[in-house]
């Protein structure tokens, strides 16, 4: 029945998909305000970016708590994102403010594996598993250990900046043309990266272009189990479980691009609409 509900959403928001692309109004930013507990990059010790030696940028993420997953107001859950949870983020940590372009990627690893090439789109057809290589060489590139991928946690924590929604700017569906590139304007292929508009803490493609691959392996059933500080779920170590991606790509519809959208892929699949973006935990 949830799978039906679900459809039924998604054809009711449908002739809304035009839209979203079309509207030459830029929408003001979402009201909604990062959590009390939350610290202000500004008032931390850290600096509120940094940019490594290949170009990349980021931006920094401050502790705090948040509800994760998909609650009761929500106009579409999956039973993947249930229960809704308070999850605590105990330590500020960087968050690359794009997704990771196609000249990033050719400068570590000197190939470009894309489907829909342009230095500044996202790289796509990228496996866990590649991108696992990819992050091994980068730390070797700059003689550090520190970059990885954020957990899922971490990558809804930072894509919701303090919103309680479905998306980071609000409920508004006829807004989504701003922010993300998706199934009803993106002529079914990725686009430069830093397009479309922010969220509140400036990242960008948070909904839409290309899925992002994150650390956690995928169980339906985990949020079930989840811990309620800094959570990650590394699986089993002997098995090649699935891998959580998250945000939604270029060829989806509204449902998938929702901030408690989540999907599962086995970690060496390539995919033209699989991509990531980078994170590190300042020192």
């Amino acid at each position: 029945m949830a799978k039906i509900h679900n459809i039924l959403i998604t054809l009711l928001f449908s002739s809304l998909l035009t839209a979203c692309s079309d509207s030459d109004t830029t929408p003001e930013p979402s009201d909604a305000a990062a959590q009390p507990e939350q610290l202000a990059a500004s008032e931390s010790t850290f600096e509120a970016t940094a940019m490594n030696l290949v170009g990349m940028e980021f931006v920094l993420i401050p502790a705090g708590e948040f509800m994760m997953g998909c609650g009761a107001s929500d106009w579409a859950c999956d039973d993947a994102e249930k229960p809704q949870h308070r999850v605590k983020i105990s330590r500020p940590f960087y968050l690359g403010k794009y997704e990771v372009t196609q000249s990033e990627w050719e400068a570590v690893m000197e190939n470009n594996p894309s489907k829909f090439t342009g230095d500044s789109n996202p790289v796509e057809n990228v496996s866990w598993d590649d991108v696992r290589i990819f992050i091994q060489r980068l730390n070797e590139k700059e003689e550090t250990d520190k970059y990885r991928l954020p957990t899922e946690a971490e990558w809804e924590y930072a894509a919701r900046a303090g919103a309680t929604g479905a998306f980071h700017f609000g409920d508004d569906v006829a807004s989504l043309g701003r922010y993300a590139w998706f199934g009803g304007n993106a002529s079914r292929h990725s686009h430069p990266v830093g397009q479309k508009q922010a969220n509140k803490w400036g990242l960008h493609d948070m909904h839409g272009n290309v899925w992002e691959w994150v650390t956690d392996s995928y169980e339906g059933a985990y949020y079930s189990r989840s811990g309620t500080s800094d959570p990650v779920n590394s699986g089993n170590p002997n098995h090649p479980l699935s891998r959580v991606l998250r945000g939604g790509g270029w060829d989806v519809s509204v449902w998938s691009l929702r901030l408690a959208s989540r999907i599962g892929s086995k970690p060496d699949v390539r995919d033209g609409v699989y991509g990531f973006r980078l994170a590190f935990t300042p020192q």
